[in-house]
């Protein structure tokens, strides 16, 4: 488990490009945190890092959001509203998962069981109006 603290929008775009450069190709990350702690920040940052120029958004009601970029390809998704297997199944999420696409999941605790072993948790808590903390474990480390 590691814990990294931010102060900032800034700081948090900055963890999020580093995470980007160190996590393999295909990785998968699955969010945990409370409305408006900073998941969608930090997907911007983290398509930044690699080296895509696009606006990201949340994907709160596409479900999905695709960015591509110079032989990359990022699925951000949003499960707040997947309530079932078959919501799970029409969401594109099994076949960005084949793709070998970086898959990054918002509100995962809805999917948790459908996430692959090795994904990466990053639970986000907001620790005043700036500040937050990023708390990265493995999946089997995470408490759903």
């Amino acid at each position: 488990m590691k814990e990294y603290i931010t102060h900032s929008y800034g700081e948090t775009l900055s963890l999020a490009l580093r995470t980007a450069k160190e996590v393999p190709k295909g990785s998968v990350i699955g969010f945990l945190g409370e409305l408006g702690a900073g998941k969608t920040a930090f997907t911007c940052g983290f398509a930044e890092g690699l080296g895509i120029n696009a606006e990201v958004s949340s994907p709160t009601f596409a479900i999905c959001n695709e960015y591509i970029g110079d032989g990359v390809k990022l699925c951000h998704f949003d499960m707040y509203r997947i309530d079932s297997w078959d919501d799970l199944y029409t969401s594109g999420f099994y076949e960005a998962l084949d793709s070998g696409a970086y898959v990054l999941c918002e509100w995962s605790e809805n999917i948790f069981s459908a996430l692959p072993d090795d994904t990466l948790i990053i639970k986000i808590e907001k620790l005043g109006e700036n500040d937050r903390r990023f708390t990265y474990m493995s999946k089997a480390e995470a408490e759903v």
